[in-house]
């Protein structure tokens, strides 16, 4: 039995698909899928889908990426964190990728976003879903100032150095690993794996991207997460099954799902 801790299920490249994707994942024995929200515009849609599925649980939160959305309050994350089958806040974080011709000064309302759901997350208890890209050790920074080790979360997608996932463990956050952790040139991102304890992994697809091998290229669904989890199993020398149990067990765990 599998989990897919985070992927996007109302993006339009999967929303028409759902009858297939489903099939695929009884196929795949992917039992349970966690839905993330990115903007609260679409919060409503993929509290919906969640709401029709006993094996789907959804998160709320406004990606770093997306500008000119609606920008919500404390008391708005809370309010709608606390609606049935929403488990986590975020996908939430820092993404300085695209600067272009800004400076980092010019981002200072995704470290204010990120503040504000950090404090939504230790008002309801709940996890956080962090996104981060080029911008770890604001990340970190901002993290450990606003105690967000109180609820921990997890590091979704994980790219970043050696040093980053020390950090982010040391802060109460698990580790996930995507399709990416499939990819030829993700040597680096194996031996992070060989390092982070097997009851601090996750196992995502990140779907409608990065479908991991040998499948990469084409489009990623939940059903696709086993690739992930036979790939972290390689790597600690350890059989599927028991990465399956392991990663569903830490997710369960944390995202407080039912037994």
């Amino acid at each position: 039995m599998f989990i897919d801790t985070h992927c996007h299920l109302t993006f339009p490249e999967l929303r028409e698909r759902w009858d297939d994707i489903r099939a695929a994942m009884r196929a795949a024995q992917v039992e349970r899928a966690i839905v993330i929200c990115t903007t609260i515009e679409e919060f409503d849609t993929v509290h919906a889908l969640a709401a029709q599925h006993d094996f789907l649980w959804c998160t709320v939160g406004v990606h770093p990426d997306n500008e000119d959305v609606h920008e919500p309050d404390v008391a708005e994350l809370v309010r709608l964190g606390r609606r049935d089958r929403v488990v986590a806040v975020g996908e939430c974080g820092l993404d300085y990728y695209r600067l272009g011709e800004r400076t980092l000064a010019d981002m200072e309302w995704q470290r204010e976003r990120l503040r504000t759901h950090v404090r939504a997350a230790r008002e309801l208890g709940r996890p956080l879903v962090i996104h981060t890209r080029s911008a770890a050790e604001d990340t970190l920074r901002i993290l450990r100032e606003e105690n967000a080790a109180e609820v921990g979360g997890v590091f979704h997608c994980f790219t970043e150095t050696l040093e980053v996932a020390r950090a982010a463990l040391d802060l109460n956050f698990s580790i996930s690993f995507s399709g990416i952790l499939t990819f030829k040139n993700a040597a680096y991102l194996r031996d992070i794996a060989a390092m982070v304890p097997l009851d601090r992994c996750l196992i995502e697809t990140d779907s409608p991207y990065l479908a991991p091998a040998p499948h990469r290229g084409k489009l990623n669904t939940p059903a696709l997460v086993p690739f992930v989890a036979r790939q972290l199993a390689e790597i600690k020398g350890l059989e599927l099954e028991t990465v399956a149990r392991a990663t569903w067990d830490n997710a369960s765990r944390m995202f407080a799902l039912p037994d």
